[in-house]
């Protein structure tokens, strides 16, 4: 029935091709084609239902070639993903209103087709170069809003002189593999602290999932440790997390493409590595060093002030002991290796910082 159908619809059309193909050229060649009484009616019908034959009679090839070529769109579009149709018909779009613009131009040529063609060949070749800038930028394009939204928080400027000491510093924080496997990054980012996008480097996640893969026991456990702090951020918190697929061409190793990223976007590399750190103030890349922020916040304490703690181990000196702080600062106890295990109360006799952290060296009070 629907065979049927389309038979009878191709028939009327090629019918009104022939109608209309025949009044066309008529008009153009009047001393020809042109017919006076019953024939000028006749004609045309007539032309009209020859098309029309011929149309109803190479509609079922006309039919099966387009279901085939119906498919096989169908298939490679099937092989695209939707967004990259969607960025593709975006780019499609600008480039056909570029060309719609030239071709106006184009119009102007009076030299018989060639306006015409040259048009064609315009629509043609800007279709063609919209659809791949689109595609090739399909990563910038997905992240502009993100790009736009940092972009103009960060271009913002402070309205009165009262205020200017309160700016905010929204330019994108970089988290390295270090920092996301010692976990405080999470803790830090509830507190409110951290403002402005995370970003996580694609490259960086390839990297906890080799550690989370490691046959090493205790490898494994720190990258598994790094994907749960990273579900923690991206799901529990309430700050904006940004993944960034694209990977840093021509660089191997992990800690210069951070670098590289920062001063792409113009960001701050959040880690917790000293090496890293050195290299990025050589290279002018700013860092967020979280044992800095930790040993910065540490409780301040100053020779004769008297701690309660607990020696643990011995020390590497003679006679030594060590004992730990809650937030992990090292007590080195004179003496104290004969307390071990005893809670003793101890004078702070110096301390010192080091680029590792705070070592506070004390005497037991009983023997001052």
């Amino acid at each position: 029935m629907i065979n049927r159908v389309i038979k009878s619809i191709m028939a009327l059309v090629g019918l009104a091709i022939g109608f209309g193909l025949y009044m066309s050229l008529s008009a153009k060649f009047p001393e020809t084609l042109a017919a006076t009484g019953i024939y000028s009616l006749i004609n045309p019908i007539a032309s009209g239902v020859v098309v029309g034959i011929v149309f109803y009679l190479i509609s079922p090839w006309l039919l099966n070639e387009g279901k085939k070529t119906a498919n096989w769109v169908e298939g490679e579009i099937s092989k695209i993903p939707p967004f990259e149709i969607f960025i593709s018909s975006i780019g499609l779009i600008f480039g056909l209103i570029i060309a719609y613009l030239v071709s106006g131009l184009l119009s102007e040529i009076t030299i018989p087709f060639v306006g015409v063609i040259l048009s064609v060949m315009v629509y043609i070749f800007m279709g063609y170069i919209g659809i791949n800038i689109a595609r090739r930028n399909k990563d910038e394009l997905f992240k502009m809003p993100d790009i736009l939204k940092t972009t103009a928080l960060s271009s913002s400027k402070e309205k009165g002189a009262d205020q200017k000491n309160k700016k905010t510093c929204t330019c994108p924080k970089i988290l390295d593999t270090s920092v996301i496997i010692d976990g405080r990054i999470a803790d830090i980012c509830k507190t409110g602290f951290i403002e402005g996008t995370l970003v996580i480097p694609e490259f960086v996640l390839e990297e906890l999932r080799h550690i989370a893969d490691s046959s090493d026991d205790l490898k494994r456990v720190r990258g598994r440790r790094g994907l749960d702090i990273l579900n923690i951020i991206q799901k529990e918190l309430d700050i904006d997390v940004m993944i960034y697929e694209k990977d840093i061409k021509d660089v191997a190793e992990v800690d210069v493409k951070l670098l590289k990223l920062a001063q792409i976007m113009n960001g701050k590399v959040v880690t917790n590595d000293f090496n890293l750190n050195k290299v990025a103030q050589f290279q002018g890349v700013e860092v967020l060093n979280i044992n800095e922020l930790a040993n910065a916040v540490k409780p301040v304490v100053i020779p004769g002030e008297e701690m309660v703690l607990q020696v643990v181990k011995e020390g590497k000196e003679h006679g030594q002991g060590l004992a730990y702080l809650d937030d992990g600062t090292m007590i080195v106890v004179d003496t104290g290796k004969k307390y071990m295990g005893e809670t003793i109360t101890a004078v702070v006799t110096s301390v010192l910082q080091t680029a590792a952290g705070r070592m506070i060296f004390a005497r037991p009070k009983n023997e001052r």
